[in-house]
């Protein structure tokens, strides 16, 4: 294992913060996988699954079992793990401008095509240098205005280059799934399998310009920008959310760790025998057909349904209680489908996002993701 400090813009003088990259295998060898957790960074399943997979990647790489090059980035957030209000932590916004950390990435497709105009031909590993040149280029050339964008592209600059990318994350309360682009649904099928995952969702486009978007989009618009050169999909990435926010045990990250590298031994980046891959707990749904479970009122939140349910529209989710009252308001599930996650408050205001249901008909356009 190779380890590196990338130093970032400080949050004040002598605030200074780095960001900790761990590789392992061949600089530069392929296929290149890019790992990285907590980019929210109270979401610790993914960083105890990074710990994990650290473990077994140090182990294989002392078997010579690694044949790409693998990277890691086991605490992709140190702006928001320092971040504590009143106790509590406070890792998915950025406390000096409320923004998402993983929303606001920049869109590079439009000077990125400006680059490679005239400069692909009939070779599509050809034109998939000219476009990471391209890309790279445009990442380079982005000045950004805070140490959050500062964060944002020494993140990128590391992902840009992969092949292979995961984003570790987690929900409030949840059952472990994915989310991935359209055209990677066959890329990460044998990995939702894998890692047990109850819901498979896809889109072209979920809004608010996410981490793994900023890595994978841009070769699908390329290609639909050039139809006349073959440009192969460079980079498939896929945010991966390992269950709730208080799901943190060995047990779970071990298992977790274990599916990563069976996925890797499938991929080609480690030697090995191919694992057997489990019948997959589901089918890869749109996005778009996931629908939020909406507070009626204000109250007390009591759930009656269990994260992983598969309900029916019209399904009563949750009992909502006014405490001044004894008022009851039934929460109702807007579609049929898996309820995947639900939020971790129990007293809550009309209006709120209580759940989430994957569904199987695209409903919803716009803003796909949650704040």
């Amino acid at each position: 294992m190779r380890t590196e400090q990338i130093a970032l813009a400080p949050l004040a003088p002598g605030a200074d913060l780095s960001l900790t990259v761990q590789r392992f295998g061949g600089q530069g060898a392929r296929p290149r996988i890019y790992v990285q957790a907590s980019l929210h960074a109270d979401e610790i399943p993914g960083m105890i699954a990074a710990h994990h997979l650290r473990e077994r990647l140090t182990g294989l790489e002392n078997e010579g079992r690694i044949k790409g090059e693998i990277v890691l980035v086991p605490a992709a957030n140190p702006i928001g793990l320092a971040q504590r209000v009143l106790g509590d932590h406070i890792g998915r916004f950025n406390l000096s401008d409320g923004i998402n950390f993983n929303r606001g990435y920049p869109d590079f497709v439009p000077k990125a095509a400006d680059r490679i105009e005239g400069k692909l031909t009939g070779d599509g590993e050809s034109n998939v240098r000219v476009i990471r040149e391209a890309l790279r280029a445009e990442l380079e050339a982005w000045a950004p205005a805070n140490p959050a964008e500062a964060m944002k592209k020494a993140l990128l600059g590391l992902a840009q280059e992969a092949d292979i990318v995961l984003d570790l994350h987690c929900d409030s309360e949840a059952v472990v799934h994915l989310y991935t682009h359209t055209r990677s649904e066959e890329a990460f099928a044998s990995l939702s399998a894998l890692i047990g995952a109850h819901a498979y969702l896809l889109a072209d486009v979920s809004g608010d310009e996410p981490f793994d978007e900023a890595c994978s989009r841009p070769w699908a618009e390329l290609a639909d920008r050039f139809p006349d050169h073959p440009i192969p999909f460079g980079c498939h990435s896929t945010t991966l959310e390992f269950r709730g926010e208080r799901d943190v045990s060995h047990e779970t990250g071990q298992a977790d760790a274990a599916a990563v590298v069976d996925y890797l031994i499938l991929r080609g980046a480690i030697a090995g025998e191919d694992p057997q891959v489990p019948e997959p707990l589901c089918q890869a749904t749109p996005l778009a057909a996931s629908e939020p479970v909406k507070a009626p009122a204000y109250g007390i939140l009591v759930f009656k349904a269990e994260i992983g349910a598969r309900v029916k529209s019209g399904d009563v989710i949750a009992d909502i209680v006014d405490p001044l009252t004894g008022a009851l308001t039934q929460a109702n599930a807007p579609c049929d489908g898996v309820m995947f996650a639900r939020i971790a408050q129990r007293f809550v205001t009309k209006g709120m996002r209580l759940a989430k249901i994957a569904g199987t008909t695209a409903k919803r356009t716009g803003k796909l993701l949650s704040a």
